[in-house]
């Protein structure tokens, strides 16, 4: 699965996206540019391309660890 994210700077984003690795869950939180909560779920493993194909292009924040490294070479979004 590919996803596809356009170029841009922070304030071109009408949204920023966190994900917090783990083994086998994914906690993703996303909020609007005033912070409000747009989405703040649980995803397995299985499901997280899924979850992030659904979205628009944007952002993506994600945890530094050795695992961020495989997520940012199979993720096209900016992370």
């Amino acid at each position: 699965m590919v996803l596809n994210c356009t170029e841009g700077t922070m304030s071109d984003y009408s949204y920023f996206f966190g994900i917090d690795l783990t083994k086998n869950h994914f906690s993703l939180h996303a909020v609007d540019q005033s912070g409000k909560v747009l989405l703040h779920k649980s995803v397995t493993r299985s499901k997280l391309l899924t979850t992030i194909a659904n979205i628009p292009p944007m952002r993506i924040g994600v945890e530094a660890c050795g695992g961020a490294h495989y997520w940012a070479r199979t993720l096209t979004h900016e992370l």
